[in-house]
């Protein structure tokens, strides 16, 4: 961390800065550059709040020198974090598509899904069953219910699920779903995120619709902070001006966080985009951006969905896509894992 001071700083300010400083237990070292005082600090930053060392008259600038997402930055840990789930390989140059409805809504609807999308490719199940939703009134899910009946498809398909968890009471009904999704209006729910930090299973973190990349590594961070080191960011659309869209995808984001983190980068352009006939070319967009997977919403009956129908691919549709992605992949050095 370097704090720029103004070239006609009071030193009488610049002595209480210092001082208040040295009683942080961090290193102080002074210098001149431009003709003014620089400080550089080392040590154990993430204590201080940098919005008060502001307050001090004498300070033009700070400038962060490292990251502050320190477990999820590539400068700490350069190698990639490869996370294994049974037989199934997230990372290390495989790419897996997670596809399946927005909400479980019976027992035959996901198993239908479940059996066709596993059958063109898809290696990851996905199923809401707990559903955080702008309207009271909108759909809910079925809850512990629809946690079962996506255990049901597992157990006939043999694939991994991953679900959404909205509060962490509801965690004991996780204990059979492979990978707990995160969503994006949950992305800051600091709590719930250190409590996941605490199990071992793999995190699948949004983005949120209003937050920074910075700031999605750092709440990737809580996770990785409590001792789970099984995360999984997933870029879902930024909230802009556009309305054409649900959201914005944010392409740009996948190459760069691939260059800032070692953590595995997936990408919905179901979310991004709220419309079925885009999501396919989205879906291969993120492919070809270095992502390490993508997440589709999958209905066999789009236009009576419970929830989100508008950007549900068909089974048909999700084929299409998948005989195209399995082209792209191996021209990028990646797996298609199936």
């Amino acid at each position: 961390m370097i704090i720029l001071l103004k070239s006609d700083a009071d030193q009488k300010t610049v002595t209480d800065l210092k001082e208040w400083l040295s009683r942080r237990d961090i290193s102080i070292e002074s210098a001149y550059a431009f003709g003014s005082e620089v400080i550089k600090l080392e040590g154990d930053l993430d204590k201080i709040d940098f919005s008060l060392i502001k307050r001090f008259d004498c300070v033009a600038s700070i400038t962060k020198t490292r990251d502050s997402y320190k477990f999820a930055s590539r400068h700490n840990y350069p190698d990639d974090t490869v996370i294994r789930i049974g037989d199934l390989t997230i990372g290390g140059g495989m790419f897996n598509v997670i596809a399946g409805p927005c909400s479980v809504e019976s027992s035959e609807q996901i198993k239908e899904i479940a059996e066709s999308v596993k059958a063109s490719g898809a290696s990851i199940l996905r199923g809401g069953a707990f559903k955080p939703r702008t309207s009271p009134y909108a759909f809910q899910g079925l809850k512990s219910r629809g946690i079962e009946k996506l255990i049901e498809a597992k157990k006939l398909t043999g694939m991994p699920i991953v679900s959404e968890i909205v509060d962490i009471s509801a965690l004991p009904f996780f204990d059979h779903v492979d990978i707990i999704q995160v969503g994006a209006r949950n992305m800051q729910n600091f709590e719930l995120l250190k409590e996941l930090g605490h199990t071992r299973k793999p995190i699948l973190l949004k983005r949120g619709p209003a937050n920074t990349i910075e700031e999605f590594l750092m709440s990737a961070e809580y996770i990785l902070a409590g001792g789970n080191t099984n995360v999984i960011l997933c870029e879902r659309g930024v909230r802009t001006f556009e309305n054409m869209t649900r959201n914005t995808l944010d392409i740009a984001s996948v190459p760069l966080l691939k260059k800032l983190t070692h953590l595995p980068v997936f990408a919905d352009p179901s979310h991004s985009s709220g419309r079925a006939d885009i999501v396919p070319n989205l879906a291969l967009a993120c492919c070809a951006a270095g992502a390490d997977g993508v997440m589709v919403e999958v209905h066999n009956d789009p236009v009576n969905a419970f929830s989100d129908g508008a950007q549900s691919i068909t089974p048909s549709a999700f084929r299409d896509m998948m005989i195209k992605v399995k082209e792209i992949c191996p021209i990028l050095g990646k797996t298609v894992q199936c």
